[in-house]
């Protein structure tokens, strides 16, 4: 607090009166971003971001986000969801969970009731429930709590259903099945509960790895349920028999399936990170190691491969590290309004499909890492990226037509 002083000043008491009010002000207890108040550290369900002191009366708007109030999830950003309230979640590589409301962020963790950490997928379901498929196990939020689903029915392995409104996860183990799964597949939530469905699926090599889920789900055309399994695409097509369509031959009635053994690969080379069905209906597969893949419901091509995108020395694996100018770690797919294709590499950044040309965006675009883990559409028309480094940026389209860095964090 500073004092200002008058050169008239003549009343040594009146002097003294404003030094005593000045020791008085500056010795008194201050609240500062690094220091949490009682309330916060008496609430845990309720970690309140260093940043929200300077925007508190930023008003609630879904299609406006202030740069300023910035994410504390240094772990990555594995996952984004705009629910039906207008709240923004960010589910974390190793950090539970955050949300934004408008206004500042809250932060939920395995004490305020998450089944694990690491969340890989967020959905909403038609009751405004969120959904958390998390590392280990599937947790949801009320509006009020964060609760972890135990109670599951699994005497429903072989009976294959699907409704319009169902949400689909991963099984409970990071990797692999549990003794009440007993073998490889997915849970349904219908509603009313989490039904476990298994995977009928014959293969040369069905290990822990090959058929555990990878990627989020989708629905795509005429009802078909896609999953992303570390060694396969497996699509359900919503119907009560369970089925498996290999590529150009029918194996079961329910199931289309695109594996290694069906696309010509060797055992354990196709490593899925991503999928996406476009506005077209094509299918895209972001793989770990080989690329971009896309199946147009008949035939499969490698489309890094045919864009010339793969490295000359790449030992096309998961633990090999492209070069700049190579698509070969593929762990996110979106579209945007205008109908380009994006893809999220792992080591050389974003890359822009426009039908015809492909455009390669890096650090020097604005970009903070080079790992992409989601391409998020925002509900404002925006496009979003989920980084590892725990930003979220935006691809600014007007900034690249003037000349500037075509990315901004904005989380």
């Amino acid at each position: 607090m500073k004092v200002n002083q008058n050169n008239n000043y003549s009343i040594i008491l009146c002097l003294a009166f404003l030094m005593a009010t000045f020791s008085s002000c500056s010795t008194q207890s201050q609240s500062t971003p690094d220091t949490p108040s009682p309330s916060t550290q008496d609430t845990p369900a309720i970690q309140v971001s260093t940043n929200i002191t300077a925007v508190e009366n930023i008003p609630t708007n879904e299609n406006k986000v202030d740069s300023s109030v910035l994410l504390n999830l240094r772990s990555g950003i594995r996952a984004i969801l705009e629910d039906s309230k207008g709240n923004i979640w960010f589910g974390s590589h190793q950090e539970g969970v955050a949300m934004f409301d408008g206004k500042k962020l809250t932060y939920f963790t395995m004490e305020d009731g998450l089944s694990a950490s690491q969340v890989r997928s967020i959905y909403e379901d038609s009751n405004g429930i969120v959904w958390f498929e998390c590392g280990n196990g599937i947790s949801s939020y009320d509006g009020k709590k964060i609760i972890t689903h135990n109670e599951k029915n699994y005497d429903s392995l072989n009976n294959w259903q699907s409704g319009k409104d169902d949400i689909w996860f991963k099984g409970d183990e990071s990797i692999g099945y549990n003794g009440n799964e007993t073998q490889h597949g997915v849970y349904r939530y219908d509603g009313k509960q989490l039904n476990y469905h298994a995977f009928t699926i014959t293969s040369k090599k069905a290990d822990q790895f090959s058929r555990s889920i990878s990627t989020p789900f989708i629905k795509g055309k005429n009802g078909m349920v896609w999953f992303g399994t570390y060694g396969a695409v497996i699509g359900y097509d919503g119907t009560s028999l369970p089925l498996v369509l290999q590529l150009n031959k029918i194996e079961h009635h329910n199931f289309t399936i695109l594996n290694d053994q069906n696309l010509g690969y060797d055992p354990g080379f196709l490593h899925v990170r991503s999928i996406f069905e476009d506005r077209k209906g094509n299918l895209w597969i972001g793989n770990n190691g080989i690329g971009v893949l896309r199946y147009d419901g008949n035939t499969t091509i490698n489309f890094s491969e045919k864009k010339g995108l793969i490295s000359e020395n790449s030992l096309r694996s998961g633990g090999f590290s492209s070069p700049p100018g190579s698509l070969e770690h593929v762990f996110s797919i979106g579209e945007d309004p205008e109908g380009n294709m994006w893809f999220g590499d792992r080591d050389t950044g974003a890359w822009k499909y426009d039908g015809k040309t492909m455009k390669n965006y890096t650090k020097k675009d604005g970009l903070t890492c080079s790992h992409i883990w989601q391409i998020y559409n925002a509900k404002n028309g925006e496009l979003w990226f989920a980084m590892n480094d725990g930003n979220v940026l935006k691809f600014n389209p007007t900034a690249e037509q003037e000349g500037r860095k075509s990315f901004e964090r904005i989380f």
